[in-house]
């Protein structure tokens, strides 16, 4: 009764969330093009690439509406103040759109329509949410009455559950009474108390719906013979899952072959609007790069080769996501040493191993150019924290707190902290905290933002050297 009763609401919550990019376009297409509020410059609109526009945008809002949890039917129902998220969803689609919009001149679009689409896809999301929490708690599916519930268990443990079940915050339930197992040192005082033995007596006539197992993890052990002993109740049986203190709320159980899994820490880095915008977005923008810069890479490449002997790329062991070591590629800026002093030293404003030439590269960053081909392998991002030296990070971890937590998003070329000026000789404490905001916020509004602050100050940073 209560997950057939939560599927359904899911199931409506999840169209209705997803069919919100088409009401928006069918009234910004109104107001654009079938009154006359709007000027209009040409008479002649092409309907058919708007489709496929709304195809698009309909892509990229369900990615981040799963990725902003908007249609979890806990989030909607258990938490206020989610319009923040709306909002990011909204940005984060949009951005996607016009990024890619940017790219493609196959089309134009009118910017007007594009605005007004924009502000109803945030618009009619924030009153669908208040919509369907009213209709769940006060409309039709309150009217349908509340889900009956038998409690196993009579400890402090089953009288939390109990309560939290009979607040109703999600789904109203009804507790029709607690069985007590052997053994159980009774808390109840506001229900019914029945032994294990009165479970036949139980089995009918006593409306029922769901029966709750509350026991605590040391117990699951027992979860075989208890359940043959409940199996004269013929409805359906759940058990209350806790693991303990200090595990993050947002658990997720899933299927893998015969065993089912706990999600006890999970990243943005698994989440498909990450993977698919992120990757897309660091592809496009690597390619572009490149092919723009390709006359000043051959340039470099022979500046370095004519300034100084040694190789032309200086490729070095650094720490990616997941803690994983890859080689992160730059052109060579310093005089040529050993390996152990390159892996271990930290640069230094005068540092006499930089040449003239690299001190220039290094100031204006264009010696970070070759690591769009470390995004192109897919080893780094565009947008992430600058990764570090595997000693260096060693060290970092004993003296830093939290520091390996930014290794759970792919590492960058940029990111939030070297944009603040938290770069070469300078605080490692407030580069981890820039690095971990990052971490916590990241959207893709956020990196195209942190892109176009690097290229505003990426020649005039008084710490890079």
């Amino acid at each position: 009764m209560i997950r057939g009763r939560l599927k359904r609401a899911q199931m409506l919550l999840t169209v209705a969330v997803f069919s919100v990019p088409l009401a928006s376009f069918a009234v910004a297409g109104y107001f654009r093009f079938g009154t006359h509020l709007i000027r209009n410059y040409s008479a002649d609109v092409d309907p058919f690439p708007y489709f496929g526009l709304l195809l698009l945008t309909t892509v990229f809002w369900a990615l981040a509406a799963e990725h902003y949890e908007l249609i979890s039917l806990e989030q909607h129902l258990l938490t206020e103040g989610k319009s923040h998220k709306i909002l990011l969803a909204c940005v984060t689609t949009y951005a996607a759109v016009l990024a890619i919009g940017f790219f493609y001149r196959g089309s134009t679009f009118s910017r007007v329509f594009i605005w007004i689409s924009g502000f109803n896809l945030c618009l009619l999301t924030l009153l669908l949410q208040k919509a369907f929490r009213w209709y769940w708690k006060n409309g039709r599916l309150k009217d349908r009455g509340a889900i009956h519930l038998l409690i196993v268990g009579a400890d402090e443990f089953a009288v939390r559950v109990a309560e939290s079940l009979s607040s109703g915050a999600v789904a109203p339930c009804g507790i029709k009474g607690h069985i007590r197992l052997p053994g159980q040192t009774c808390a109840v005082d506001r229900y019914p108390v029945y032994e294990l033995c009165d479970v036949e007596e139980l089995a009918i006539g006593n409306g029922f719906d769901d029966v709750i197992i509350a026991i605590p993890p040391a117990s699951f052990g027992d979860l075989p013979r208890l359940r043959a002993q409940l199996a004269a109740l013929c409805v359906p049986v759940r058990l209350v899952l806790e693991v303990g203190e200090g595990i993050p709320t947002r658990q997720r159980l899933f299927p893998m072959g015969d065993l089912l899994m706990l999600d006890l820490q999970t990243t943005r880095a698994e989440s498909t609007l990450y993977v698919i915008l992120k990757r897309a977005f660091d592809l496009a923008f690597s390619f572009s790069m490149l092919f723009l810069a390709a006359p000043l890479l051959v340039l470099i490449a022979v500046g370095v080769r004519l300034t100084s002997p040694g190789p032309i790329i200086f490729a070095q062991d650094r720490v990616g996501l997941n803690g994983k070591l890859f080689r992160m590629y730059k052109f060579r800026t310093m005089r040529v040493s050993s390996q152990g002093d390159s892996d271990t030293r930290w640069t230094i404003k005068g540092d006499p191993r930089c040449t003239g030439f690299g001190r220039i590269l290094r100031q204006t960053g264009l010696d970070e150019l070759p690591q769009f081909f470390n995004v192109l392998k897919g080893d780094m991002s565009v947008v992430g924290p600058r990764p570090e030296r595997p000693m260096l990070v060693q060290k970092f971890m004993q003296s830093v707190g939290n520091y390996n937590t930014r290794h759970y998003l792919k590492v960058g070329i940029t990111g939030w902290a070297q944009v603040n000026g938290w770069r070469g000789d300078t605080s490692i404490e407030k580069r981890v905290e820039y690095d971990l905001y990052y971490v916590r916020n990241w959207t893709l509004a956020f990196d195209l933002f942190i892109v176009v602050l690097t290229l505003l100050r990426g020649f005039t940073d008084k710490n890079a050297y």
